[in-house]
């Protein structure tokens, strides 16, 4: 299996996308993490869903989780109000890393490497190119342990004695 053969058209924002929609077409799809793209459609970054729900927790509470029991659930629920207003690139981490991209030719193995060694949801899948990096698609880590159980005789994920 190679990178370019598990590759699926997946969801993807920019850097200038709105951080509430962006946290609602990750719940809507359920969607690990989002492929975030720059000003010139470039992978910029990945936005996993665990950095967005950071987000939206303050930060005294992120500071002292016990803080988080005095807080009641009327202003529990309205979390997803620290959005309004702001941009996926706001959402990043300032140390966003670069998105992990596997070339088109890379095997199952170098792409669960890289995932694993990045610790990233999802790899992008491009071609690099004197013009830029063109984008085939992102395989997600869902996706690449459905390939490789489906390779190895055991689609339907169950252990064999």
């Amino acid at each position: 299996m190679r990178a370019r053969d598990l590759a699926v058209e997946y969801e993807s924002v920019s850097v200038d996308s709105d951080a509430l929609a962006a946290a609602r077409l990750m719940a809507e799809h359920r969607l690990p993490g989002l492929l975030v793209l720059d000003e010139h459609g470039q992978p910029k970054a990945i936005l996993p869903a665990s950095q967005m729900v950071k987000v939206l927790v303050p930060a005294y509470v992120v500071e002292d989780p016990t803080l988080a029991a005095v807080v009641d659930e009327k202003h529990a629920d309205r979390l997803c109000q620290a959005l309004v207003g702001r941009r996926v690139g706001d959402c990043l981490p300032t140390t966003a890393a670069p998105p992990p991209i596997a070339a088109p030719d890379d095997t199952a193995l170098e792409i669960a490497a890289l995932m694993a060694r990045v610790r990233s949801p999802l790899v992008a899948v491009a071609e690099k190119a004197k013009d830029g990096t063109h984008l085939l698609g992102v395989i997600t880590a869902a996706h690449l342990l459905q390939e490789l159980l489906r390779a190895s005789g055991d689609s339907t994920g169950t252990t064999r004695s």
